[in-house]
């Protein structure tokens, strides 16, 4: 099959989340499968400034017509890898930025023109170099529009530049809202900006054409395809999920296992598997100096790896601050984000320095050694659409402690209710039900042939892209 994936980030060019990851690991599984791939991406500075870009190719002029006016840009594109090529669509005024999205502390307030630029000219390229590719497949509200813009240039130009296409919601809190204004950059025909199009609330809904207009619809997990159709979790785009319901299907994530995969992690102190531990009692013990804790501690080590937002459960995790106080354990913290909350943790971190640590950054390999050195890793999202850390978890040996949401109902089971097939400790989206967990893991922790055989469980399953690659390629395959 020829396969067109559209996305705003791809590792390892630009990334900010687990789309980039997402994205690359799906079309290298594809072009492994000797799919012809290729991945369409704004032609940021960090992208075109990456060694592979360097030598790209510039192939083609864009002419875009953006409302009553025109705009200029170009198209460049090189080959990483067999079978895979990467198109940036280029216009400086809009992509030579140092950040894809925003400045740190808000949005561009461009990014409707810089998104429907970027729409409009994967379009016009996929019309004037001929790809003809089988399914076209965006990704998340900066691609969104690609599906529908696609079928009306088609219509305008009396060509076909695909057969299917296909959306996919990565998170559906982020929808690519803009004042109505916006509609008429867009250039499609007024009867499109209601409320069976576009129109949202007196502004314009990206996201929302992706969910009305591509062929077929996709999420990261069965759970968050069902989560999103419910008021709770929808995000005020539930009704229009509703209407696609025939046409949606939850398709879990992978981890990439050529890099999170701790026998040939370069990233670790050393190496383990699960025929042989060792290595993770070195990398327990050099997490814990790393950290400025004793190196000896026996107790468990919790770990947590995230944006510091409420989306991911913080405030429950302050609300049980008293129980990483008084318990013989240690909590180590990874990341960035929400101010309150970094000051939240730095101020509980100073409590008990002996006890808690918490960096406030984005660093890769102190990432991968927390996912290796912890007992247990601490994930109490309130919406999780997929989430890649509680398998990162079970790959390295860490079983993680859960929320009962999204995509990690599907891939961790509980210990404590299912002794066969248990991976980790869940628990309802609550600050008691963290706490309950908590304390279920110190039990847990403390009876180490029982703690052993979840661990070597959790070890032992199969996360990889080759079987995630493989539920899309049947799903293009369903669909042509």
């Amino acid at each position: 099959m020829k396969i067109v994936h559209v996305a705003s980030e791809l590792f390892p060019y630009v990334k900010t989340g687990g789309l980039a990851d997402a994205v690359a690991a799906l079309a290298t599984a594809l072009a492994n499968a000797d799919h012809e791939v290729a991945v369409f991406i704004p032609g940021y500075r960090i992208a075109r400034e990456h060694a592979d870009a360097v030598e790209s190719e510039r192939i083609l002029r864009l002419k875009i017509e953006m409302g009553d006016e025109f705009m200029s840009g170009h198209v460049r594109m090189f080959a990483p890898r067999p079978n895979l090529k990467v198109y940036l669509i280029c216009r400086d005024e809009f992509f030579d930025r140092s950040h894809p999205y925003g400045n740190g502390e808000r949005d561009y307030e461009d990014n409707a023109d810089r998104f429907i630029f970027f729409a409009k000219g994967v379009v016009d390229t996929l019309r004037l170099t001929e790809i003809q590719a089988d399914v076209v497949h965006a990704h998340d509200w900066q691609a969104a529009l690609v599906p529908l813009l696609l079928r009306m240039a088609e219509r305008r130009h009396g060509q076909s530049l695909a057969i299917k296409t296909v959306f996919t919601i990565h998170n559906i809190a982020f929808q690519g809202l803009f004042p109505a204004r916006a509609f008429q950059r867009t250039n499609l025909p007024e009867e499109l900006n209601n409320i069976d199009g576009l129109e949202y609330y007196n502004q314009i809904n990206l996201m929302k054409g992706g969910i009305l207009f591509a062929d077929r619809m996709t999420t990261v997990s069965p759970r968050y395809a069902e989560e999103i159709q419910t008021a709770e979790f929808g995000c005020g785009l539930d009704g229009v999920v509703q209407t696609r319901t025939d046409d949606i299907v939850g398709l879990l994530n992978g981890i990439d296992d050529a890099v999170w995969n701790p026998s040939i992690d370069p990233l670790l102190p050393a190496r383990y598997s699960a025929g042989d531990m060792k290595g993770k009692a070195v990398c327990r013990s050099a997490l814990l100096k790393a950290q400025g804790l004793d190196p000896k501690f026996k107790g468990p080590v919790f770990g947590m790896v995230c944006r510091l937002a409420e989306q991911k459960g913080i405030d429950l995790l302050l609300a049980n601050e008293d129980f990483f106080l008084k318990h013989e354990c240690r909590l180590i913290v990874l990341g960035t984000g929400e101010q309150r909350y970094e000051v939240a943790l730095k101020e509980l971190a100073a409590r008990a320095p002996d006890r808690i640590a918490i960096s406030l950054k984005l660093d890769e390999s102190a990432s991968h050694l927390i996912e290796a050195g912890a007992d247990f890793f601490i994930m109490p999202s309130l919406f999780e659409p997929c989430g890649l850390n509680q398998m990162y978890s079970q790959a390295y040996g860490t079983i993680p402690l859960t929320s009962e949401v999204g995509g990690l109902v599907d891939t961790v089971n509980d210990a404590d209710r299912d002794a066969l097939r248990g991976t980790g400790l869940t628990f309802p989206a609550t600050a008691e039900g963290l706490g309950e967990a908590l304390q279920r893991a110190l039990v847990l922790h403390a009876d180490a042939k029982r703690y052993s055989a979840v661990q070597k469980r959790g070890m032992e399953k199969n996360f990889s892209w080759t079987t995630a690659a493989a539920a899309y390629e049947q799903l293009y395959q369903d669909s042509l």
